[in-house]
């Protein structure tokens, strides 16, 4: 049994993937490290994967795989994971080796203290490789530090304090219970793979550490504008999952919750709109009237939560003059946050 399982998803990332294993190997035997190799074909991702567990063979295993996307080898992971806990790392990220060591003790603590903590919690930090800044997320102003709480024990989350995969270590079990399986060969999984688990989620614990290191600056990155826009139709699909998942708030029963992932829902959809603003085709335009329609009519009552939220009000300006108005809002939040 280890206490953690790592899993790394790996896709032509020979250039970067040691650094971000690497930093994973300081947890020592305590961890398990899954590396998914996700069909690479023009580099020598397999090989390295196959370095790794032979040079680390109690720490390190290897999974190679035809490509199924992002969402399939967190599902391939989730399928080999032993760890009491799991934690998705990107593989052009990586995580700073003092606070994970303090995670681990933790972690250990309450396996040996037999206390159930379903979701850890701690900071990550955009790392801009561009300009050479950082921007740390964290939670203190919303979460309880240093002890086990629960939903009714949670603030209210500024706009970008979002709990992201980047955030959030899961225990196993919950995952498996909540039935977690992403789509294949489709980015943007990452907010299904934070939100479905959310009601199974009874016991959190938030440790301010800033833990995991994001890296933001790769043309080809996922989250580049322009690569979200070319990309927009897997976007509105894990959009429209996300609103399939749960019928809110009738399905959650804690309010605090339903609320917070209502207004995590409102924020997916927000952005989903505006990247189909900037884009400025009457193809996206079309593609947005359709997202909001098919979700007013597939689930009014919800559909009229998110809609009148202000990220909904926003998602759907009145007009081509409108639509300026919100290009230049999200321009400015994305200087403010440096989200991407």
């Amino acid at each position: 049994m280890k206490i953690i399982s790592f899993v790394v998803p790996c896709y032509n990332s020979a250039a970067y993937m040691r650094k971000c294993i690497d930093s994973l190997l300081v947890a020592g035997t305590d961890a398990e490290i899954i590396i998914i190799d996700d069909g690479s074909v023009s580099d020598d991702t397999a090989v390295i994967a196959d370095e790794y567990e032979k040079n680390y063979p109690h720490i390190c295993r290897t999974v190679h795989q035809e490509n199924g996307g992002h969402g399939e080898a967190v599902n391939t992971g989730l399928r080999y994971a032993m760890g009491l806990y799991y934690k998705v790392v990107d593989s052009d990220d990586w995580l700073d080796c003092d606070s994970l060591l303090l995670v681990i003790k933790k972690l250990k603590a309450f396996h040996a203290a037999n206390i159930c903590v379903d979701m850890m919690i701690c900071n990550y930090v955009y790392e801009h490789v561009l300009d050479n800044t950082s921007k740390t997320i964290s939670y203190t102003n919303v979460l309880p530090v240093n002890c086990i709480f629960g939903w009714k024990d949670v603030g209210h989350f500024r706009i970008d304090q979002n709990l992201l995969m980047h955030s959030v270590i899961y225990r196993t079990q919950v995952l498996r219970d909540c039935g977690l399986v992403l789509p294949k060969h489709t980015f943007y999984v990452d907010n299904l793979f934070v939100y479905v688990p959310l009601p199974y989620v009874k016991t959190m614990y938030y440790m301010d550490l800033d833990l995991y290191r994001y890296y933001i600056g790769r043309e080809d990155q996922s989250v580049n504008e322009r690569v979200m826009i070319g990309r927009i139709d897997q976007q509105i699909r894990v959009n429209n999952l996300m609103i399939d998942a749960y019928n809110l708030p009738e399905d959650v029963k804690n309010r605090s919750l339903a609320h917070y992932m209502m207004k995590y829902l409102a924020m997916i959809s927000l952005v989903t709109s505006v990247m189909l603003i900037i884009s400025g085709t009457d193809e996206d335009r079309v593609k947005r009237c359709s997202f909001w329609n098919d979700f007013k009519k597939g689930n009014p009552k919800m559909y009229h939560h998110i809609r009148y939220s202000i990220q909904g009000i926003a998602s759907n300006p009145p007009g081509k003059w409108a639509e300026s108005v919100v290009i230049w809002g999200y321009h400015i939040a994305q200087r403010i946050f440096k989200f991407n």
